[in-house]
């Protein structure tokens, strides 16, 4: 149990800061102490419950949060999580991995062509928005990541969001995926709940901490770390899948 509340602040601190919602880091470290890819993925569903919810109430206070804009992709978002409980029974772990792998591939290098900081965001219909999130929706909750590891690098690449706006959006869109996801992984029983829960609690603190430090650091060096976070995760799970 003390490793377990040890790894939840760990991960909050890493969500709350980078607005991932965890699993991000969480699945990689779960799958390093021994767990099985299925289960790491719904004790990860479990703990961004936790750190969503508690890291999008903050980020709002801060007013760096557009509710608007993400509830139109969070509701895209919950949408698809309900396939992930499915896509995630029958698909086998290393495929699952390899995806993970894909996904965090592909946020690096949307983050490494795109350092410019962006004045003015573009204009998307809500409909553009609800596609966007349900295919993140459906896909990352299939692999234990709330949808911000892909989202985020959306916001800022394509769609001109301010780095520091679009990291509180991603963690809000967690809200909307991992409630969902959830519910879905629940049905097909892959929900660890004691140290789903365990971890989630104890992030909540992480989650405090990491929030607070986003908002000490300037853009530029946010986003080069938020870069050599990608950069640790995407050699980590290449070393696991290929050797």
């Amino acid at each position: 149990m003390f490793e377990l509340v040890l790894l939840g602040m760990f991960v909050g601190t890493i969500s709350g800061f980078f607005g991932v919602g965890g699993g991000t880091v969480l699945v990689p470290a779960l799958l390093l102490l021994g767990y099985e890819t299925k289960v790491a993925i719904g004790i990860s569903v479990v703990q961004m419950v936790f750190s969503s919810i508690y890291g999008s109430y903050l980020n709002n206070k801060k007013g760096t949060l557009d509710i608007a804009m993400v509830t139109s992709i969070g509701v895209g978002g919950f949408i698809g999580a309900q396939t992930s409980g499915l896509i995630t029974q029958y698909t086998s772990d290393i495929v699952l991995e390899v995806i993970f792998l894909f996904f965090a591939v592909f946020a690096l290098g949307r983050l490494f062509f795109s350092i410019k900081e962006h004045t003015t965001s573009k204009k998307v219909s809500r409909f553009t928005l609800l596609i966007i999130g349900f295919f993140i929706g459906a896909v990352s909750m299939s692999i234990g990541v709330g949808g911000s590891l892909l989202l985020v690098p959306v916001l800022v690449g394509f769609l001109h969001i301010s780095l520091k706006k679009a990291t509180s959006a991603g963690l809000f869109f967690v809200v909307f995926s991992s409630v969902s996801g959830f519910i879905s992984h629940s049905i097909y029983g892959d929900i660890d709940i004691y140290s789903g829960v365990v971890i989630g609690l104890s992030s909540l603190l992480g989650v405090y901490i990491g929030i607070h430090l986003k908002e000490k650091v300037n853009a530029n060096i946010h986003k080069k770390l938020l870069m050599l976070f990608y950069m640790m995760i995407v050699s980590y799970l290449t070393q696991r899948i290929f050797w």
